[in-house]
């Protein structure tokens, strides 16, 4: 996919069953190529990829996906599709950021948090990727906002609010800001919490040329860790794939492409191709 940041979801082995089921559930919504390991689509317009990647990694809320519904109606749809064998995090209810709520995770383990609001307040994004800064990461998210915004040349913070008492008193209750076009929420968790990010959910950047390339990694790298394939954690432990915006097309025309990528930390374009 060409152009702006999307998620991607770490599967063991069922990433296109799990996106047929979600491309039923949300309107607007299509799967776009698929072959045994990866998985593009959108849902509700919003680009996503799935990855079978074996049972390395399990989702967990650290990266949640927030669904802004304008109806009660929807949200109770969403609700019970997500009800089938997905685990309850917070009821259904009426709470003092939105009159209808509910944070669930789907059988899946990938966690949805169906808002009742306004989709001008998000950018007319239907689903927003929510970073939840806890465990080791607890008390980071204003950090971590000066950092993208430092890493992004795109970037508007949009808003910003902070716990006014208590334990949290000073951290960010709920931030929001635009990456290369693509609206997130991120927030300090309220409780302790023992996960936090890992590969299982992860974002993607597609990049023009090698250049940019070189740019995010280091940019991201620089105080995280590298990986492999184009993977990287920044310096808060989030995941982050810095690929070609082409990757697909590429892996496709070279035969030994994908033996040249296993052996990458950081994506070389020339050796794909050569």
């Amino acid at each position: 996919m060409k152009g702006t940041i999307y998620p991607a979801i770490w599967f063991r082995n069922a990433a296109k069953e799990a996106f047929q089921d979600y491309v039923s559930i949300f309107p607007d919504s299509q799967i776009i190529e698929s072959n045994a390991v990866v998985i593009s689509t959108k849902l509700n317009g919003v680009p996503f990829i799935g990855i079978n990647g074996g049972p390395y990694f399990t989702p967990n809320p650290a990266i949640s996906f927030m669904v802004i519904c304008e109806t009660e109606e929807e949200i109770d749809r969403l609700w019970e599709m997500f009800l089938d064998d997905g685990e309850v995090l917070v009821p259904l209810d009426n709470y003092a950021w939105s009159p209808y709520y509910g944070w669930i995770n789907d059988k899946n383990k990938v966690s949805w948090q169906l808002y009742l609001g306004s989709l001008e307040e998000v950018n007319n994004q239907v689903i927003v990727p929510t970073l939840l800064f806890c465990g080791p990461q607890q008390g980071k998210c204003e950090e971590a906002i000066a950092f993208y915004k430092s890493v992004f040349r795109d970037f508007t913070e949009q808003s910003s609010i902070s716990y006014p008492d208590g334990d949290r008193q000073g951290q960010i209750l709920q931030a929001q800001f635009v990456v290369n076009g693509f609206t997130f929420i991120a927030a300090d968790n309220p409780d302790s919490k023992p996960f936090s990010f890992n590969e299982a959910l992860s974002l993607v950047i597609p990049c023009e040329d090698q250049k940019e390339i070189d740019y995010y990694w280091a940019a991201m790298t620089k105080n995280g860790e590298e990986s492999r394939c184009g993977w990287c954690k920044d310096p808060f432990g989030v995941s982050w794939q810095i690929v070609p915006h082409n990757i697909d097309e590429l892996l496709r025309l070279n035969p030994a492409a994908n033996k040249s990528l296993m052996r990458m930390n950081k994506i070389n374009i020339a050796d794909l191709i050569n």
